[in-house]
């Protein structure tokens, strides 16, 4: 074995023990809740209960200056008809509006500031919630769409939840107050006003159903428009090559057009409010003007109890204006609300523990053999699948046997199953029937996270992530020392690269890693699995982009590793596995045959085939 990979391999990272045998948590999915204002109350708003309260109770005490203002203003009338100073009125009116317009400040900032906090713990919430949904779920999801309840629905939390409910309790309370002050200075035309505000409000009321309906189709096909935005940026260069940009544009302009009509329609219904309530205030108004000039002329009301009256109707108006556009945003979060939640009704897996700060220290170099953690084996029992949504089966009652340690080779026809299997032992999805077996263990009774821990997996693509090298390379081993990423960069031969970039290990790759080819895309990603030192090893087609060179080097690495571990490699060019101790050609989800590669090549015609399509030296 050479030193790079016996410094790779020779010591287990710490925490890579087989766990103790425990059943993986499946969490019952969250019962639907009766309303979204419901969910905006107790699941966003209560967390911020107390701020919120603080904040909504100094908007409260601002109006309540505020409703003084005009007692205060019928005072100063008062004083001067009497012939009295008008300096202390005076003073005392001018303090109230001080007061009214500094205490509202400060509580709408308050309430703003609060409304930040809800939307950062939503959003921190929804993102963890989405990361560790199940793959068969994601499955069924549009990332555009998650990414937009993730902004613009979490954004609708923002708008009710900073004035919009605060508005909705002080405004209802101040009209409540204005009302009954109005009431004091005369039962008669207080009625009237009262008789055409709640007549006129009335009849614009019933259409705010209709806004929470429409406003939540709104945000629907915003995130519709979402979706085709991500299926076109995902594949950008296909895009590009194949001409797709008128299409793919016409596609983007029609979910545009459909997010303009759904909110056209909302903010119709939200207008629709605003004018019942601004045709109320100037219908109390001229009511007032009119039925109260009368009540003035014949003796019944004094002239400064009409102006504080005019004042009332004067101060109502803009509250009633607040409540039309706070209930339209109200109903906006609650619909907003209702589209989390269906988030977080989903099940999701239990979180991972592999940050820097909650893994040991890895043990020293020099550990004895005996600690060292044994490579697994692995055993399929008539395993029988088909991928959710497909009627298609993938997997017909596969069964095969992997010794543990030692390299492994699964080969055959495109569909066949290979990546399936892969698949489920991640536990990505869960077999229709049959069993997988790891050390004689079914991988269900072990944890999820202590399973996918001790599997090193490098997938077909081999993704890289946006960042650094080194943030690539560690990203999921943190604790791994300087000597095990030099070691892992000579196995890979990825220590010429580093040479060559600009910054070394610290060079930005770029959004999916565009600065490096795709054979280099794929030894970061088996550099990254190896830095976890597996016990198991899954290589999808991890050669598929290299050279011959770099295949010829890799293939030799990965018989080092295979020492130490057991590895199991699938590929369509049979060429890097010639040399397994073992491999399983897989056709309609069965392993059809199993041998080596002479054995194979005399004994069954489909491995002899797909090695003279590929030109390879056939001879037993």
């Amino acid at each position: 074995m050479t030193g790079a990979a016996e410094a790779l391999l020779g010591t287990p990272q710490a925490g890579r023990t087989t766990p103790a045998p425990a059943l993986v948590p499946k969490p019952e999915p969250t019962p639907a809740a009766p309303s979204g204002l419901r969910l905006l109350l107790t699941r966003h708003l209560r967390p911020h209960r107390g701020r919120l309260v603080a904040g909504a109770g100094l908007g409260l005490a601002g109006g309540l200056a505020g409703l003084a203002e005009p007692m205060a203003a019928k005072a100063l009338i008062d004083r001067l008809v009497a012939g009295g100073s008008p300096t202390a009125s005076a003073i005392g009116l001018g303090a109230l509006v001080l007061a009214s317009v500094l205490i509202t400040a400060a509580g709408s900032y308050l309430l703003e500031r609060t409304a930040e906090g809800v939307v950062r713990t939503t959003r921190e919430r929804l993102a963890a919630r989405v990361l560790r949904l199940p793959v068969a779920d994601m499955d069924r999801q549009r990332p555009g769409d998650l990414v937009a309840r993730l902004t613009s629905d979490t954004g609708q939390l923002r708008a009710a939840a900073g004035q919009a409910l605060a508005v909705c309790a002080t405004s209802t309370l101040m009209v409540l107050g204005g009302l009954t002050a109005m009431f004091l200075l005369d039962p008669v035309l207080a009625g009237a006003t009262v008789g055409v505000i709640g007549t006129v409000c009335g009849i614009g009321s019933l259409t705010l159903p209709r806004i929470g309906r429409a406003a939540r189709r709104s945000q629907q096909v915003t995130g519709e428009l979402g979706a085709a935005l991500e299926r076109a940026l995902g594949a950008f260069r296909t895009v590009k090559a194949n001409g797709l940009e008128r299409r793919e544009t016409e596609a983007a302009r029609e979910a545009a057009h459909r997010a303009w009509r759904s909110g056209v329609r909302a903010v119709g219904w939200e207008a629709a409010v605003e004018v019942a309530s601004g045709l109320s205030v100037r219908l109390a108004f001229l009511t007032v003007l009119g039925f109260g000039g009368t009540r003035v002329a014949t003796g019944q009301m004094t002239m400064s109890a009409l102006v504080a009256f005019l004042f009332y109707v004067l101060f109502i108006g803009p509250l009633l204006t607040q409540l039309a556009g706070s209930a339209g945003l109200v109903q906006r979060g609650s619909a907003a609300a209702l589209r989390i939640h269906e988030i977080e009704c989903l099940a999701i897996e239990p979180l991972a523990d592999a940050g820097a700060d909650a893994e040991p220290p890895a043990e020293p170099a020099a550990a004895p053999a005996a600690v060292r953690a044994a490579p697994l084996a692995l055993e399929l029992r008539d395993v029988r699948f088909g991928y959710p949504g497909r009627d298609t089966t993938v997997l017909d009652g596969l069964s095969l046997d992997v010794p543990a340690g030692g390299l492994t080779a699964l080969v055959g026809p495109s569909g066949a199953g290979k990546s399936t299997v892969f698949a489920l032992l991640e536990r990505f999805y869960e077999p229709a029937s049959g069993r997988i077996l790891l050390d004689g263990r079914d991988v269900r009774d072990w944890p999820l996270t202590g399973l996918r821990a001790t599997i090193g997996y490098v997938e077909q693509d081999a993704p890289v992530l946006s960042g650094t090298l080194r943030d690539n390379l560690l990203r999921s081993a943190p604790r791994a020392s300087p000597e095990e990423l030099r070691a892992v960069l000579a196995l890979t031969r990825l220590d010429g690269l580093v040479e060559r970039l600009p910054a070394g290990l610290d060079t930005e790759l770029g959004h999916r890693g565009t600065a490096l080819s795709g054979g280099q895309r794929q030894r970061v990603a088996i550099a990254r699995a190896l830095l976890r030192r597996p016990r198991l090893l899954l290589l999808d087609e991890a050669t598929s982009q290299l050279d011959a060179e770099n295949e010829r080097a890799l293939r030799d690495a990965v018989a080092d590793i295979a020492r130490e571990t057991t590895v199991v490699v699938i590929a369509h060019r049979l060429s890097t596995v010639t040399g397994a101790r073992r491999i399983v050609v897989l056709e309609d989800g069965r392993a059809r045959a199993t041998g080596t590669h002479r054995e194979l090549l005399a004994s069954d015609e489909l491995y002899g085939r797909l090695v003279r399509t590929q030109l390879l030296d056939h001879r037993p």
